[in-house]
């Protein structure tokens, strides 16, 4: 698929190329960091068929695309100029708030080996089942390969997180990676190892003594030796001559940053990160189920402004200092639960288009990634987001009381249940994982099944129900005369010449009227089928069993919308009879949006008639009310 033109369109919805300060993705958005973000047009990205939200928040400007995000990423890049290579300007790294610079921060440096994390975490929980099932053993040449293929990443962490860190600190990332490397050396580990000794012999630097510690694996550390050394890079480039600026640089900043971390930075970033994971487990301690309750209902929204990145940093150093993580077990039903409330709208929906989009939502949800579903399914439609989250918090409650913990990080997903698995083998955590994930699946699709799109399905039931009725009353005369077109909406009455679109006024397109419609339905005129469907669903051409040809065009230049606030319930080639739901459309919205609601019903084959009349009589109309007539030419009659 080219994605040549959708990127095109989103450079010129952020406000063009001279806009854009940076631009990176995570797995399912865009994360643009603007000069102006007033300069962004929001709503008309929200519209276009191929994004599916836009929001900003932490300071970024972030278009959701879906799993394909990547191969966009790539196309704006190439014809931006930008991408992975693009260096954030240092007045970047100053705009907004302190909160929302933190979650820049934080997610600048952790979403570019994110899915390289998730499938080291999750090769880690396959191995823990294969040993807790007797597949494998710990001593096994299998096992071994691939348990050193899932720790290398998190095991030399301090490399991967300097070089993303430099990055985004504005300096050198090979020289932040250089200082990361410094951190996990053998002879440094071997140093950590020899000091645990009894009679471990006291090491200085310049006769200070170091306090040796283990920083494989550990995250916050390299994070501040890494903005040390670049805020030390630019005074190094402010003063030194251009001639030995490039080696002098890079030898101050190592001689100066690697022993203030081993000195200063490291041992106090480790006793803040000691400090906030026995912080967070005495929390959780004290009502595992209360913090089960609480993150399984709020996380999701969390993501929706993309604050969750605020708690990424948590979960790595838990892994880091405990050896354990219990934010994990307490997100995975919050992600369930979506996707039990897009299960709920896919199973109840009678709209083709939305089971579908449903189902691929619930399917990329299993998976870890449930923007799909919440932007394109529950979100939307209000109730079945808070059914899932209702779901999120009763799974996360009976996670908490099971006192389940993650051993590797990863994606909440399906895969995570493995991951689970303590290194002694299965116990009740894992099955109270297990059943709270299950509960928050079956808690959001049986409220959504029960009640979840009232706004919607409800109305277009009673829709379907009442034009039924009428229907029936009717019915026996659309049979016996095939001339008669019956009202597909309710409304007022405008003749077609008065209508606001000299295209529909002056008759080009064909005889008929117009309505102006009082509901959101559009209902089948008579006995035939549909001929075709724009695919901004706005209008539809109906063909009768007589060989009228019907245009109904719901709106003047609602086209414009590109299919938003519009439901299709037929598709071309199927067959329809007298009181149908054809259409379906917010008409409020629309009308907020600024068009004119105005519906031209047309005869597109007038010419094939002697006449095209108006039976409709008063300002009002309803359907299954006579609407229009054809006279046939009187050789045709005979």
């Amino acid at each position: 698929m080219s994605y040549q033109q959708l990127a095109r369109d989103i450079i010129s919805g952020v406000g063009g190329r001279a806009n854009i300060i940076s631009v990176m993705h995570c797995a399912t958005r865009l994360r643009f960091k603007l000069k102006d973000l007033t300069l962004a047009e929001s709503e008309r990205l929200k519209t276009h068929p191929g994004i599916i939200m836009v929001v900003v928040s932490g300071g970024q400007f972030q278009v959701v695309i879906g799993n394909h995000v990547h191969d966009v990423y790539k196309e704006i890049c190439l014809q931006n100029g930008s991408g992975e290579d693009a260096v954030p300007v240092a007045k970047a790294e100053k705009s907004g708030n302190l909160f929302n610079r933190l979650i820049d921060i934080i997610s600048a440096i952790f979403t570019p080996f994110l899915g390289v994390m998730a499938g080291s975490g999750i090769l880690k929980g396959l191995l823990a089942l294969c040993v807790a099932c007797g597949w494998l053993t710990t001593d096994s040449g299998t096992y071994q390969i691939w348990y050193v293929a899932s720790d290398a990443l998190f095991y030399f962490f301090p490399l991967v997180l300097g070089y993303t860190a430099g990055k985004k600190f504005g300096g050198s990332p090979f020289l932040t990676m250089a200082i990361g490397g410094a951190l996990t050396h053998p002879l440094m580990i071997q140093a950590f190892q020899s000091s645990t000794q009894p009679d471990a012999v006291l090491v200085g630097f310049l006769g200070i003594p170091v306090t040796f510690l283990n920083y494989s694996s550990s995250v916050i550390p390299i994070i501040f030796a890494a903005w040390i050394s670049c805020w030390l890079e630019k005074q190094c480039g402010k003063v030194l001559p251009a001639v030995i600026k490039n080696f002098f640089t890079p030898l101050i900043c190592l001689m100066i940053t690697v022993p203030l971390t081993f000195l200063l930075i490291g041992p106090a970033a480790t006793w803040l990160s000691q400090g906030l994971a026995y912080g967070y487990q005495a929390i959780y301690l004290f009502a595992p189920w209360l913090a089960g309750l609480v993150i399984g209902g709020i996380w999701q929204v969390c993501v929706i402004f993309g604050l969750h990145w605020g708690l990424v940093p948590l979960m790595m150093n838990n892994l880091a200092v405990l050896g354990h993580d219990t934010l994990v077990p307490l997100i995975l039903p919050a992600v369930m639960g979506q996707v039990g409330a897009s299960l709920g709208v896919m199973l109840r929906t009678r709209d083709p288009q939305l089971k579908v989009l449903a189902g691929s939502g619930a399917t990329a949800g299993v998976f870890g990634i449930t923007e799909p579903a919440v932007y394109g399914v529950t979100l939307p439609n209000r109730r079945p987001f808070i059914f899932g989250c209702v779901g999120g918090a009763l799974g996360g409650a009976v996670s908490g009381l099971s006192s389940a913990s993650v051993y590797s990080f990863g994606l909440a997903s399906i895969f995570s249940l493995a991951q689970f698995i303590p290194p002694a083998g299965m116990d009740i955590s894992v099955w109270g994982a297990a059943l709270g994930t299950l509960l928050a699946l079956l808690v959001g699709c049986i409220l959504t099944l029960i009640a979840g799109l009232p706004t919607i399905e409800t109305a277009t039931v009673a829709g379907v129900a009442s034009s039924a009725n009428a229907a029936a009353s009717w019915l026996p005369t659309a049979v016996e005369n095939d001339d008669t077109l019956f009202a597909p909406l309710s409304g007022k009455l405008l003749a077609l010449e008065k209508v606001a679109d000299t295209t529909f006024a002056s008759g080009l397109l064909g005889a008929g009227a117009a309505i102006i419609p009082h509901d959101n339905y559009v209902l089948a005129p008579f006995h035939g089928e549909v001929a075709s469907l724009f695919a901004t669903r706005h209008a539809i051409g109906l063909l009768s069993h007589s060989g009228i040809e019907l245009l109904i065009h719901v709106g003047i230049d609602t086209v414009k919308l590109n299919g938003q606030h519009f439901t299709a319930h037929v598709k071309p080639g199927d067959t329809i009879q007298p009181g149908d739901l054809l259409l379906e459309f917010d008409r409020q919205a629309i009308k907020n949006a600024g068009f004119d609601l105005t519906t031209p019903v047309i005869i597109s084959n007038s010419e094939d008639y002697a006449a095209v009349v108006t039976l409709a009589s008063g300002e009002l109309i309803h359907p299954g009310a006579p609407f229009l007539g054809v006279q046939r030419n009187t050789k045709e009659s005979v």
